[in-house]
């Protein structure tokens, strides 16, 4: 069965290095073979790095991304390396949190998206920055996010 073309996909099946910078790395986005059924997918990492604008420190996070596709879906390995493009970025937690959502609903155009960012804590205060899109689809199974704040 086939469930699309992906002649579209530079990154995927060839070496491809991380961005130095988000704003130069590329998302990219695949038809969704089940557009006509609301179903939640979730990609997470306990890996994430940024740098502090101010000190050049870096920040560490778990990330986690649950959204209702509607035409396309996220590819990946192209998630991963604009996650890993954050490395050498300096920002503060809410501007990466906020930017990563932003630009998964300008490439994705998903009918739902949240995304949480439980921010290790800095001088004993963690920062945990939570952004949704509205109400999910009704139906639609969404999981807590509490587990991840417990590991």
């Amino acid at each position: 069965m086939s469930i699309g073309n992906y002649d579209n996909l530079t990154q995927l099946g060839s070496k491809v290095l991380a961005e130095s910078d988000p704003k130069l790395s590329q998302l990219e986005v695949v038809q969704n073979p089940h557009k006509n059924i609301n179903y939640v997918a979730r990609f997470s990492t306990r890996e994430f790095t940024s740098l502090c604008p101010i000190t050049g420190q870096p920040d560490y996070a778990v990330i986690v991304i649950d959204y209702v596709p509607d035409e396309y879906i996220v590819e990946s390995k192209s998630l991963k390396l604009f996650l890993q493009s954050f490395r050498n970025h300096g920002d503060f937690h809410e501007a990466c949190t906020i930017y990563i959502a932003q630009r998964l609903i300008d490439i994705a155009k998903p009918k739902w998206l949240r995304i949480c960012a439980y921010w290790a804590p800095r001088g004993g205060i963690p920062i945990d920055v939570f952004y949704q899109t509205g109400e999910a689809p009704n139906g639609v199974f969404i999981e807590s996010t509490d587990e991840f704040r417990r590991r």
